[in-house]
């Protein structure tokens, strides 16, 4: 199974070595990464092209004139991936709070159980945050997951926020990307959302979530609040969507 790991970047020269390097490293056969880069000052995008350049075939970057939001640099990467024969894509985030370890047992998971879609999740039965995250920021990530979203969006997945994911690509396909409008963090909730409304299913592998490594969040609090409004779009914008309106090349299957 061919998987490529998309890895957007937006200043991350202090983790972005390190963490080719992990999952350079992973017992994955057939993984290659795909650095997705929006023309960090910091020259995010000049690291990663010398390391394609020390590991050809195995790393590939994508260079965006500037900061363009997380959600168009998914659909860019993960567009860029099916249209090089992926048979799966893997999202994540480059600063290590998605930790690459656990890369080896989502990819089991989607072989073993034959669902669509494998969730890194921190709400899942024995997944955990940071020991350093405050009791507000816990609260309201909790909040968010298990009573806002799942309140207004009716989702299955416990961890409707979480970036960590691994997809087959014929659900990608099936999706129909173009659908997907949202380019903050709420891209993750209006993915997952689509996607169980088009009738696929997903298995959340429980992980404990850290705090960045190096470098500093690009989340804030007028970012969380956006994202909090957005899920109405969200909302509105999918609701009347039914696994009969999957894109033609992808027929429903029976789970």
């Amino acid at each position: 199974m061919k998987i490529v790991v998309t890895l957007p970047t937006y200043n991350e020269a202090e983790n972005i070595p390190t963490m080719i390097e992990a999952l350079r490293a992973l017992p994955v056969p057939d993984l290659s990464i795909l650095v997705i880069d929006d023309n960090s000052p910091d020259g995010t995008g000049r690291i990663a092209d010398d390391l394609a350049a020390k590991y050809p075939g195995q790393i590939d970057v994508m260079h965006r004139p500037g900061k363009n939001g997380l959600g168009t640099a998914y659909i860019e990467g993960f567009t860029w991936a099916l249209a090089h024969g992926a048979d799966a894509v893997l999202q994540m985030d480059s600063d290590f709070s998605h930790n690459p370890d656990y890369i080896p047992q989502m990819v089991e998971t989607l072989e073993r159980t034959g669902t669509d879609i494998v969730l890194g999740s921190r709400y899942a039965k024995g997944g955990s945050l940071d020991d350093d995250w405050g009791f507000g920021r816990k609260l309201l990530s909790w909040w968010a997951n298990s009573i806002y979203v799942r309140l207004i969006l009716h989702t299955k997945v416990k961890d409707a926020t979480g970036g960590f994911r691994l997809w087959k690509a014929h659900v990608l396909r099936g999706m129909d990307l173009k659908r997907i409008r949202s380019n903050g963090y709420v891209f993750q909730v209006e993915t997952i959302y689509v996607a169980e409304k088009l009738g696929y299913r997903a298995v959340e592998v429980p992980i404990h979530f850290k705090d960045r490594r190096l470098g500093r969040s690009k989340m804030s609090f007028r970012v969380q609040s956006e994202a909090a409004l957005r899920v109405w779009q969200v909302w509105g914008r999918h609701r009347h969507l039914t696994p009969s309106m999957r894109a033609a090349s992808e027929p429903v299957s029976a789970h």
